[in-house]
């Protein structure tokens, strides 16, 4: 507990997907808005809020771990996230924890937080600008259009830990993406579990932003953001079929030429099995439209190899779609039996050594297209948002990458260009992850 009269800090630890931090920039923004100290380590906290994943088991590893450490180093610990939603993992593994919440569950960790360090009455610390607190730099961020997913695919148990998809209002969607961009934003990246889903679960109901109505539907939505004159990123797209409505906008420059889609497999037996859309042949003629409406579009997705019954074949049906889809950014997992995923009780499981074996050959094949699609752009001129600046240059992203999962590229005479420049480079070599420039 704090002292007397003094202001009282809290630690933070957020762990996990950018859904993740932004429930973390919301509790963030409200212990900041009632006059609590966000402290930069263990030893100046009166406790600390860990935000977890729970995904995966190697994130509930990470997050157990974070958790021990938070308790060892300072002793009072409030644990929220998606581990949180998994019955009492967090409260087995540490009985001494004050408090266990589950994901997008700000006020209930206020109340705890309240519970265990209230906060002293001082009306001047409620001030905080109006885009909140960000974990991100200055010059992006992420923005939740909608929490939960009504898709139940077999491997995933995100729907039983974040619920059912809800929309959040369009116009205050809107608002925040303005306040973003006023306060200095230059990247809007749209986050949720399922973007392309945006509305449905409102029957993408009109609402309304500065007095002008706008539908709550992704089409519309990224189009208004896309007035903003920032770049604007899709990731978490489900192929449904208006996909197709917003090639064209990317093809105008409203928003990026970036579609984000994690694909899982192309063998329609295992999309089966995982409770996912699709067939390889309709998704292939379906890039090729994309890519006919946008010839500059870059295109990722994310997949499973050693999914239970995948066999030799079925797998390289994958590498064979691969080669025919030439992705320009892919992630591949091997599969992890997730505690209370459907899929855990599917026959025929594939050896972990199997497993691996197929996913080194994905990403080797993988790195061979996406170091033949990048050695293309040699010679190009593009825009680039600079991340970082050094002695040696500038470290910066073209429309192509994403903060943290994608590449970057190296100018390599931008010691005079500040973070957050938007400028126009030449690119002068490339490998399979990254592109070097020069700016001209």
């Amino acid at each position: 507990m704090s002292k007397p009269n003094t202001v009282p800090r809290v630690g933070f630890v957020s762990l996990g997907c950018p859904k993740a931090t932004v429930d973390s920039e919301h509790i963030l923004t409200r212990l900041r808005a009632e006059g609590y100290i966000i402290s930069p380590n263990y030893a100046d906290s009166d406790l600390v809020i860990v935000n977890t994943c729970g995904f995966i088991d190697s994130a509930i590893t990470e997050s157990l771990e974070a958790i021990g450490e938070a308790l060892v180093e300072n002793g009072k610990v409030i644990v929220t996230g998606c581990l949180g939603a998994k019955g009492n993992v967090v409260k087995e593994a540490h009985p001494k924890v004050l408090a266990v919440t589950g994901p997008h569950a700000t006020d209930e960790v206020m109340e705890a937080i309240h519970a265990h360090l209230p906060r002293l009455h001082d009306p001047y610390s409620d001030l905080v600008p109006p885009q909140g607190i960000r974990l991100t730099p200055r010059h992006y961020a992420y923005i939740k259009i909608s929490e939960g997913c009504n898709h139940r695919c077999t491997f995933c148990i995100i729907p039983s830990m974040r619920g059912d998809l809800v929309s959040r209002p369009v116009g205050d969607v809107m608002q925040e993406a303005e306040n973003l961009v006023k306060a200095g934003v230059k990247e809007l990246l749209v986050i949720s579990q399922d973007t392309s889903a945006y509305g449905v679960d409102i029957k993408y109901r009109t609402g309304f932003w500065g007095g002008r109505p706008i539908r709550t539907r992704m089409t519309e939505l990224v189009s208004a953001m896309g007035e903003l004159g920032v770049w604007v990123r899709l990731h978490y797209v489900y192929p449904y079929p208006h996909v197709d409505e917003v090639t064209p906008l990317m093809a105008q420059g409203k928003i990026l030429p970036y579609l984000d889609i994690p694909f899982q497999h192309a063998n329609s037996r295992i999309l089966k099995l995982m409770k996912r859309p699709a067939s390889s042949e309709n998704v292939l003629a379906r890039i090729r439209q994309w890519r006919e409406t946008c010839p500059d579009i870059t295109l990722r997705s994310t997949f499973i190899v050693g999914f239970p019954g995948e066999t030799e074949a079925e797998f390289e049906e994958l590498l064979d779609f691969l080669e025919k889809a030439q992705l320009d950014r892919v992630g591949a997992f091997a599969y992890s039996p997730v505690e209370g995923a459907m899929a855990n009780d599917l026959p025929d499981p594939v050896p972990p050594e199997i497993q691996q074996e197929r996913l080194g050959r994905l990403m080797q094949l993988q790195e061979e297209i996406s170091g033949e699609r990048l050695s293309e752009k040699i010679g190009r001129t593009i825009q680039v948002l600079v991340d970082e600046v050094d002695e040696e240059g500038a470290i910066a992203r073209s429309s192509a990458d994403a903060p943290e999962i994608d590449g970057l590229v190296y100018v390599h005479n931008g010691q005079s260009l500040k973070t957050g420049d938007l400028v126009t480079v030449r690119i002068t070599d490339s490998d399979e992850h990254d592109l070097w420039a020069e700016t001209i």
